[in-house]
């Protein structure tokens, strides 16, 4: 692959030697082109490095094009290894979940502590301190003195001078 790349670059400027040193057909020979109602016209040595560039973009777009495929490739591989070790790891969980139900299935159920009832709850409004000892009488009612209401219709007529 590297003795071919060094092949091309040799024989590439052995054609810019060759195009170059023909001075007669560089410099009298032109060849004349129409593009978008405009007239150029090139010469030989001109017309072979406009194909050069041509050839450089086409060459940096297709690199461009088989790094983006090789980077997709590589993103998927690695979505689809991703993919697979998930799917090993919910295998384990449910072939584990199974063993624990045999395990749970085999072994004789025995009374515990868990299994007492409970004790009531005496501290529902969690403040720390048992609500049976609490004073439940009402709590004094607190005053609010009412407020004047500056508050105007905004769509009618209401609180708004007459203008004939």
């Amino acid at each position: 692959m590297i003795v071919l790349g060094l092949l091309l670059i040799v024989l590439a400027g052995a054609t810019v030697i060759a195009v170059s040193w023909d001075e007669t057909a560089a410099s009298t020979t032109t060849a004349t082109f129409t593009m978008f109602d405009r007239v150029i016209q090139l010469t030989q040595l001109e017309l072979f490095f406009a194909g050069v560039a041509t050839g450089a973009v086409l060459l940096l777009g297709l690199g461009i094009m088989f790094a983006g495929m090789r980077r997709s490739s590589a993103h998927r591989r690695r979505l689809r290894t991703s993919r697979a070790e998930a799917r090993d790891r919910v295998i384990r969980l449910e072939e584990e979940k199974r063993e624990l139900e045999r395990k749970l299935e085999a072994t004789p159920a025995t009374p515990t502590a868990s299994t007492a009832p409970a004790a009531p709850v005496v501290d529902r409004d969690r403040d720390g301190v048992d609500d049976r000892a609490e004073d439940t009488a009402p709590h004094p009612r607190v005053e609010v003195p009412r407020q004047p209401s500056t508050d105007q219709l905004v769509a009618g007529r209401h609180g708004r001078p007459d203008h004939h």
